[in-house]
């Protein structure tokens, strides 16, 4: 695969690349593409499929068990003392999580001897532990590692960061191979030709595909990318983060809204990087009556008496400058509606309200995130959760269909990738070179990517002519 025929420059010349050259040298784009990009958008969509299972349909910490209410709840105090109990060598409260309604449990993490926290499940009314989960001792959490990083840290980061760049070139490729062009029938654009056979019938079927999730495969890269190391870490979120300024005269601490993630981000994407407020000070607006005790139960009137309805989560302080944090926000399913995101910090001494942050306060592109990531996870909804379903199924057809048609034109008697012929003088007009120029600009592991496959072509492919002839 050499540079030349990367642009689709020189190669043996076809009557069907005489007529249309680029097309051949944007199809090879797609081709290579795909062959890195296929094998983790199968593994993308099995574990989101399974991630969105274990969260909206079956959540693994007992979120949903069924309780029957029996008059009045337990006062937060005895439920707390009963959760601390159902654990043996307890050290104390990391997290309560209120129910959704009447009829489901409270949620407890409690601190273990070990150091690690454990999820307990608790019928508000009896006091009785339904479910007891280690922290993060789930198929949600296994898959949600696997989907981020391959369970290899900050390399599997990257290169699913790398899959997902190029799964936008992979998009932006496919669809100009799907454009319509010498009198195609509008109907085989959208609709399998489901007469034809062999590879006809496959093309038809991957390209209909396409067509029909182009725009949400797009959608679920660049949402996905905004959870990368690189491009989402180091660029968007570091520039699109809440500023902690904005909260007058609070004092902040080193450390941010991240350390309050567990083994699943929990934080809304738009605070993740945003100082933490701290405990001791005079800041803050009135919260708890003056003198009050600040406990589990007094904060959680106050959240109620603030407005926060339904399921929310609490997190007590990390140290002695920390502080209670209040918040509802859908990328922890505790509202359906990401633009109802709300995050309140207490003083764990005063009980006044240090800072609060709602939908409405983050950037253009936080705002676009928490409704983003909300819909990518299938937050907000059934629908949102069957039309997720099927699209994994479609992803998975699509790169199977793509596999497929592969298979059936490569030449069984070499051994080759047999990667679609390149035309000569294939045009570079101004549209396709300024596309990838914006793309590897908007994405830079895109950028870096092309830029390591050209050097690479020059520095080893062109000395090993019988790798390149593999590779071609």
């Amino acid at each position: 695969m050499s540079v030349t025929e990367l642009s689709g420059a020189t190669a043996p010349t076809t009557g069907a690349s005489r007529t249309n050259p680029l097309y051949f040298a944007v199809w090879r784009w797609h081709f290579y593409a795909g062959l890195y990009v296929v094998p983790f958008l199968i593994m993308l969509a099995v574990t989101g499929f399974f991630m969105m299972w274990f969260t909206a349909i079956a959540p693994e910490y007992g979120d949903r068990l069924a309780v029957e209410p029996a008059g009045e709840a337990l006062s937060l105090a005895d439920q707390e003392s009963a959760a601390l109990a159902a654990v043996p060598g307890a050290t104390g409260l990391a997290g309560y999580t209120a129910p959704y309604d009447a009829a489901t449990p409270a949620l407890f993490s409690i601190l273990d001897a070990e150091g690690g926290e454990r999820v307990v499940a608790l019928d508000p009314y009896r006091g009785t532990a339904l479910r007891i989960t280690a922290e993060g001792d789930t198929w949600n959490a296994l898959a949600e590692d696997i989907h981020g990083s391959l369970l290899i840290g900050t390399l599997g980061d990257r290169l699913i960061e790398i899959a997902a760049s190029l799964g936008l070139l992979l998009v932006a490729s496919g669809v100009y191979l799907w454009w319509p062009r010498n009198g195609g029938s509008v109907r085989d654009l959208f609709l399998p030709r489901l007469a034809a056979r062999g590879r006809a019938l496959w093309k038809s079927l991957h390209s209909v595909t396409g067509a029909w999730t182009a725009i949400l495969l797009a959608f679920f890269f660049v949402t996905g990318l905004a959870w990368s190391g690189v491009w989402g870490e180091k660029f968007v979120q570091a520039w699109s983060s809440f500023p902690a300024e904005k909260w007058d005269n609070v004092p902040l601490s080193d450390a941010t809204h991240a350390s309050m993630n567990h083994s699943e981000k929990e934080v809304p994407w738009a605070l993740e990087q945003t100082q933490m407020p701290q405990s001791g000070s005079q800041a803050g607006m009135a919260g708890l009556a003056e003198g009050s005790a600040v406990t589990l139960e007094s904060v959680v009137a106050l959240a109620r008496q603030i407005g926060f309805d339904g399921r929310f989560r609490l997190t007590p302080p990390g140290d002695e400058t920390g502080v209670w944090t209040i918040a509802q926000d859908s990328m922890s399913y505790d509202s359906p509606d990401p633009t109802a995101d709300r995050t309140v910090h207490v003083d764990r001494y005063s009980g006044r309200i240090l800072a609060e942050v709602r939908f409405a306060d983050y950037s253009l592109a936080g705002k676009a995130m928490a409704v983003g990531i909300a819909l990518h996870e299938g937050q907000t909804g059934l629908w949102n959760v069957i039309l997720n379903g099927l699209f994994c199924l479609a992803v998975v057809m699509l790169c199977l269909s793509g596999i497929v048609m592969w298979w059936l034109r490569r030449p069984a008697s070499t051994v080759r990738l047999a990667a679609p012929p390149t035309a000569q003088n294939a045009p570079l007009t101004r549209g396709v070179v300024l596309i990838a120029i914006l793309l590897s600009m908007a994405v830079p592991m895109l950028g870096l990517t092309l830029m390591a496959v050209l050097v690479a072509d020059i520095a080893i492919l062109s000395l090993v002519p019988g790798l390149k002839r593999v590779l071609s």
